[in-house]
């Protein structure tokens, strides 16, 4: 059974959503459930990992929730904590009897690019690391050069990379991408999700031979028991199904082995977060 190590739930008429807005978002613009999700996955998902979506505490005790209520599918949460706190130690050991692998905060969207090299993050960071606690990293090419920076700084911290590092797939991007994931595959502390890639290329026109030369080059850099699969729904509906995706990681993972199967479909996030 395959583990999705990255999808999400929301509701707009829950909580404002700032990176939904926008005419490219529209169609996904709408609640998605756990429902949702069990319809989407079909009966190849056996766990998940819910990952946040705002900056919010309240989003992470609705996510936790979500996990502890449900019937398993929903194995962990990476949620949001304020690493800038002095005390984030504290609600991270608040937190620590529930379903919480990991923490994420869009870095993507903080306008300073070199947010992830600040003292107090690295504060924040450390102290997840002490409570082995991974760190999702979301980044796009701005914040590539503080993020491998973080990573060499805290070696004792599990940092996960989203989306294979969000290359511009659709712009042709190739360097300084292929140079920046062999450089983080050289930190033994990270990994690398292989996921989101459908909606970096051309969301109308994207095929596993145009996705292939990325993919090939994270497994070949980190090695299938670094890499772990993630759906990114419903983000990926903007470009095909739940279902697609999974058929897109079938095809991707072709020539792989047995055992690298395994790992990149459920045994490295498994590990990865401590799932039960």
């Amino acid at each position: 059974m395959i583990v999705d190590a990255h999808h999400h739930l929301w509701d707009p008429a829950v909580r404002t959503y700032p990176w939904l807005a926008g005419a490219a978002l529209a169609p996904i613009r709408r609640a998605y459930t756990l429902a949702d999700l069990r319809a989407a996955a079909g009966d190849r998902i056996g766990a998940t990992v819910l990952v946040q979506t705002v900056s919010s505490p309240a989003e992470t005790e609705e996510f936790l929730a979500v996990a502890g209520a449900g019937d398993g599918l929903v194995a962990g949460v990476v949620g949001w904590l304020d690493l800038t706190r002095p005390d984030v130690g504290d609600e991270v050991d608040r937190l620590r009897s529930r379903p919480l692998v990991g923490v994420r905060h869009q870095v993507e969207d903080e306008p300073d690019p070199d947010w992830l090299r600040r003292a107090d993050v690295l504060r924040g960071l450390a102290a997840l690391g002490r409570r082995r606690l991974a760190y999702d990293l979301l980044v796009r090419a701005p914040q590539r050069a503080a993020a491998l920076a973080a990573v060499r700084c805290l070696p004792d911290v599990r940092f996960v990379v989203d989306h294979a590092g969000k290359p511009a797939v659709a712009a042709g991007e190739w360097e300084p991408w292929a140079s920046w994931i062999t450089a983080m595959a050289g930190c033994p502390n990270v990994v690398c999700k292989l996921s989101g890639l459908t909606t970096e290329a051309d969301r109308d026109d994207w095929h596993a031979a145009r996705l292939r030369p990325y993919a090939n080059h994270v497994l070949a850099e980190f090695g299938a028991d670094r890499v772990l699969f993630g759906s990114d729904w419903p983000v990926c509906e903007l470009a095909g199904s739940y279902r697609g995706v999974l058929a897109l990681a079938d095809e991707l993972l072709r020539d792989a082995s047995t055992a690298e199967r395994a790992a990149v479909l459920g045994d490295t996030a498994r590990r990865v977060y401590r799932l039960p």
